[in-house]
C-alpha cells in the first residue's frame, strides 16, 4: 500500500470529537511533541510549553472550564498548549541578567510559536492515524485554567488539543475559495462577489450534516459568531500573567 501523501494529510483534515477506547503510547505521544518542537521558532526563543494531562479528575475540570466540551474528558491525550516566556526569564535569571517583560511583541511571538507547534503536532499525530481537535474554550476560563495547571508568571494556555483514535467521520467543511483567500499585489475585498457561491456550498454542508435539521450560509454563521461576546476577560488576564502590559 502506497504511503499517503503528507499534503493529502493536511487536506483531509478534520476536526474529531469522538475516540474509540484505544489508548494512545506514550512513544507516540512524544513523537509528536518533538514534530511540535521541529515548527519555525521566532529568533529561536522556543517560547512554548505543553502540559498533559491524565488526571481524570483535572480533565473534567478543563471540559467544565472550556464550557462543558465532554470530549475533554473522553479523548485518549489531551495536552495543553501554553506561550511560556518563564523558561527564558530563568535562563537569563541564573546568567544574572535581567530579562524585559511585558512587551505586546513578546505575547505576539509566544502566541504565533504556540500555533504554529500544536500544528505540528496535530498533523503528525493525523499522519499516524490520529484524529483530534483545538480546544480554545480553556480560554473561557484563563484564571481557573491557570491555577489548577500552576501556571506561574509569563505563562499562559492558549488553546487545548483532544486526541485519540477516529471514531466518526465528520466530513470536511468546505473552506473559502481561493480567490477570496490569496490577493495579488495588494488587499482587495473585489474577492466577495465569489461570496454567494460559497454561501450556498456551506448551506449545502450544514442541511447534509444535519439531516435537514440546519441550514446556514457561511456569511450568518459569521454574524452569528462575531457578535458574541469575544472574551473581554483576556486582557486583564494576560496583564496578571505579565504579559501585554505595554
Amino acid at each position: 500500500m502506497l504511503q499517503k501523501n503528507f499534503i493529502d494529510h493536511m487536506m483531509d483534515h478534520q476536526s474529531i470529537r469522538k475516540f474509540t477506547d484505544q489508548t494512545v503510547s506514550q512513544e507516540i505521544i512524544n513523537t509528536c511533541i518533538k514534530a511540535g518542537q521541529a515548527a519555525a521558532s521566532s529568533s529561536f526563543v522556543q517560547v512554548t510549553s505543553v502540559i498533559q494531562v491524565n488526571s481524570k479528575k483535572s480533565r473534567t475540570a478543563l471540559a467544565i472550564a472550556a464550557g462543558g466540551q465532554s470530549y475533554v474528558e473522553s479523548a485518549a491525550v489531551f495536552l495543553v498548549f501554553c506561550a511560556d516566556l518563564q523558561r527564558n526569564q530563568q535562563i537569563c535569571l541564573h546568567l544574572q541578567h535581567q530579562m524585559p517583560t511585558g512587551f505586546t511583541e513578546q505575547t505576539l511571538i509566544a502566541s504565533v510559536d504556540t500555533a504554529l507547534f500544536a500544528q505540528n503536532v496535530l498533523l503528525a499525530a493525523q499522519s499516524l492515524g490520529l484524529g483530534g481537535v483545538f480546544i480554545g474554550g480553556l480560554r473561557n476560563q484563563p484564571a481557573a485554567v491557570t491555577k489548577l495547571l500552576k501556571l506561574p508568571e509569563q505563562v499562559f494556555p492558549i488553546f487545548g488539543l483532544c486526541l485519540g483514535y477516529p471514531d466518526q467521520n465528520p466530513g470536511q467543511k468546505p473552506r473559502l475559495p481561493l480567490s477570496m483567500v490569496l490577493h495579488q499585489e495588494h488587499y482587495s475585498n473585489d474577492n466577495l462577489i465569489h461570496l454567494n457561491d460559497y454561501d450556498q456550498q456551506i448551506s449545502e454542508y450544514y442541511q447534509q450534516r444535519s439531516q435537514g435539521k440546519l441550514s446556514l450560509s457561511f456569511s450568518e454563521h459569521i454574524i452569528k459568531t462575531v457578535v458574541k461576546e469575544a472574551r473581554p476577560h483576556m486582557l486583564p488576564y494576560l496583564h496578571t500573567q505579565g504579559f501585554s502590559t505595554r
